[in-house]
């Protein structure tokens, strides 16, 4: 397939609209085809987000780390957490929606420092939610063979599955962005249909449901570590990881119609629409589970990472039977596939934004799009080095929740670090058509202060003893991704990063606002 640096189709032409004014205002020339609408905008964030994804996978990771009490009440708080941080973000998308989201508005409110540091680090998250979101997806698979035909993948089944999952959403990206567009549609309805049965059919057919109060109330400790508070703490990470993904909507902005408006509230739509969703789901598991509650948190939390049976599948064949199990872990998987396919998707217009800019090795080759304006190049990298990341799974049962911690501490500093600038510069900030009005600084600096607390939360050990094993190396690859930025800013980075320098008066496309 021949490359271009820009859009060849002949049925795409958006020379004359305002979206495309706007992005002129702001210094980039048009590339990519606007033919996304302000549902399908939403649907990408949704689908990334995918509480049939992230709830799932890290289910027995939760059961052990606070268990119960802390999935339901850190689920509620860490949502509302996150809804600032997404306002936050919203504003600024408003002002500035290119694919290069992040970190342009941070350049643009900050300098190139801001703007360099804040796109390495939206990089890090995006590949490593692309590895956590696909690998949990082949656990799932995995399960699912193992339940219908006997069949459980080892470590290198796993690896082979995620490869091939990874693959078909590669291929799949390359179809252009209707394509895309059409699936995330039905990925909306399908998890939000698909929740509504699997919980139906958890209350309505075992024949045993827990207590309320141990549903929201009952704690408990599989991680070795002694402090409740500790434990507590790093069990927030199932949230965490779960309401990430929502810079979507930012990502396709310049794919989308009226984006000034839409792309802002898909944002904040994505986040409340998920959270509320997630806890309805987390609930009706937890009610389901059968026998004794401490033996089988321990149970379901090894099982999450053993490859053999994820811990939501545990509880559905004890409560429902094998039957009921395979077919709702076919919903589960695929709502997944779902959702890696929007995050790969993302992770390309991303990576194509940076190199536009002239920020990563090899840039001219990243930045290019195919026939159908599709970053092929940036989509193809974006799957190899989340393959990559996930290796460590050979060696260590660890390695998937140190997956998602790294999708986790790379993206949140990444959304809030627009947010913070925009509250520094308080009224001299140049406000698009969605904006929080005398809010914005004081909701960007209260997100500001979660996310910190959040990335060292999700830098600590996650159990003991710490080994070699067992350590979290989602640090390690923040600093190593830290360090590789910092590298390539002395090498190349000062003299080739060059986001345009051109200035935007939002007010001029007021008109925007028509929804």
């Amino acid at each position: 397939m021949s490359m271009t640096e820009s859009s060849t189709d002949p049925t795409w032409s958006d020379a004359d609209s305002a979206d495309a004014a706007q992005l002129r205002a702001i210094g980039y020339e048009p590339v990519l085809a606007r033919r996304m609408s302000g549902f399908g905008n939403f649907a990408i964030s949704f689908s990334i987000i995918s509480i049939l994804s992230g709830c799932m996978t890290l289910f027995g990771f939760g059961m052990i780390t606070g268990g119960p009490r802390v999935m339901v009440w850190g689920w509620v708080g860490v949502t509302l957490a996150v809804l600032l941080i997404g306002l936050s973000l919203a504003e600024v998308t408003s002002a500035y929606p290119t694919s290069g989201a992040l970190f342009f508005m941070a350049h643009r409110l900050g300098g190139k420092g801001w703007g360099w540091t804040t796109g390495w680090l939206n990089l890090l998250g995006l590949f490593g939610i692309i590895a956590g979101i696909d690998y949990g997806a082949s656990e799932f698979i995995g399960a699912f063979t193992g339940m219908a035909f006997g069949f459980t993948p080892d470590k290198w089944g796993l690896i082979a599955i995620f490869a091939g999952v990874l693959l078909l959403h590669g291929l799949l990206n390359t179809a252009g962005v209707r394509v895309l567009d059409l699936f995330n549609r039905v990925s909306v309805w399908w998890h939000l249909l698909g929740v509504a049965f699997i919980v139906a059919v958890l209350f309505l057919v075992p024949a045993h449901h827990q207590s309320a109060s141990f549903v929201f109330t009952h704690y408990a400790n599989g991680t070795g570590f002694k402090s409740a508070i500790y434990v507590s703490a790093i069990g927030l990470l199932l949230t965490g990881y779960t309401l990430t993904g929502y810079d979507a909507s930012a990502h396709m902005s310049e794919e989308t119609t009226q984006a000034s408006v839409l792309a802002p509230k898909a944002i904040v739509r994505s986040i409340w629409v998920s959270g509320v969703a997630g806890l309805v789901l987390i609930i009706a598991f937890l009610f389901s589970i059968q026998g004794d509650a401490e033996q089988y948190a321990t149970e379901a939390a090894g099982s999450g990472y053993g490859g053999t049976v994820t811990a939501p599948s545990l509880i559905m064949i004890d409560a429902l039977g094998q039957h009921w199990a395979e077919v709702l872990t076919l919903v589960i998987i695929v709502a997944q596939l779902c959702c890696g396919l929007a995050a790969v998707g993302s992770t390309a217009r991303m990576v194509f934004a940076f190199s536009r800019d002239g920020a990563l090795p090899g840039s001219p080759t990243w930045r290019k799009v195919n026939k159908r304006a599709v970053p092929t190049n940036a989509m193809w990298l974006a799957v190899v080095v989340a393959f990559i990341l996930a290796l460590p799974s050979l060696w260590t049962i660890q390695a998937y929740a140190a997956v998602t911690a790294i999708g986790t501490i790379g993206l949140a500093p990444a959304y809030v670090i627009p947010g913070f600038l925009r509250a520094r510069q308080g009224k001299s900030f140049q406000k698009g058509v969605w904006n929080l009005g005398k809010w914005g600084p004081v909701i960007g600096y209260a997100a500001s202060v979660w996310v910190v607390i959040e990335v060292i939360l999700f830098c600590l050990p996650q159990g003991s003893p710490v080994t070699a094993l067992s350590f979290n190396y989602a640090p390690i690859a923040l600093v190593a991704a830290l360090a590789l930025s910092g590298v390539w800013w002395l090498a190349r980075g000062r003299a080739s990063y060059a986001p345009p320098a051109g200035s935007v008066e939002a007010e001029q496309f007021a008109d925007l606002d028509v929804i």
